[in-house]
């Protein structure tokens, strides 16, 4: 499958894979070597799980350009909560199609974060079933009146394109408002910033029913 991967991103114009590894510290040491613009990682790997290397990354100021993509399978859905909050900028299933993981591969090099929409309706659910944490997430009283307007809207999984025909301001604007947000909170990227919406009560999830295409109760 890496053989594969790799194979896909060399014949693309504008990719260069500079290296591969069999294990997660091996990985981890290649990313520390070349501080590449995007680390793809499994989230199972032998010696240091994928988890653990983004959690590395992201606690290394060196690294903070690295924006970390996982991938996963229905199995392990479990682990899409605990990654993002190590740092993880996206999430994609293993049996993503080629031209969806090239896609994620350059959101995710342009500093944006990338969740198939399977991941993102798991993810929700994980939020629907615990209540919010306000002790984890500090810094959202930082937050001006538009920051949290953005920041909710983000977490409802809103383009920053999106944000700005709701919200009546320019691409440009609700780009700002995003960073902004990112930057109080100490949020390392956008799927991190979604993260910190639910944990603090900011968005509260819809009901399962709700999700499902019947009334809330």
């Amino acid at each position: 499958m890496r053989a594969g991967f790799r194979a896909l991103l060399d014949a693309e114009e504008g990719i260069e894979v500079v290296g591969e590894a069999a294990d997660g510290r091996a990985g981890l040491d290649l990313v520390r070597a070349y501080t590449p613009d995007v680390a793809l990682l499994d989230i199972s790997m032998p010696v240091m799980t994928g988890i653990e290397a983004t959690r590395e990354i992201a606690a290394d100021p060196r690294l903070a350009g690295v924006r970390v993509v996982i991938l996963t399978n229905y199995g392990r859905d479990s682990y899409v909560f605990e990654a993002l909050r190590a740092g993880a900028a996206g999430f994609l299933l293993k049996d993503t199609e080629p031209a969806e993981l090239l896609r994620a591969i350059r959101v995710a090099a342009d500093g944006d974060a990338l969740l198939s929409p399977a991941i993102t309706r798991r993810l929700i659910g994980e939020f629907v079933a615990r209540p919010p944490d306000r002790s984890t997430a500090p810094g959202l009283e930082a937050l001006t009146r538009r920051e949290r307007e953005v920041t909710a809207l983000a977490a409802r999984g809103l383009s920053n394109e999106e944000i700005a025909v709701h919200m009546v301001v320019s691409p440009y604007t609700a780009k700002t408002h995003v960073s902004r947000a990112m930057i109080k909170l100490g949020a390392r990227d956008r799927a991190q910033l979604v993260v910190f919406a639910y944990e603090s009560g900011l968005v509260e999830p819809r009901s399962r029913g709700e999700r499902d295409g019947e009334p809330g109760r």
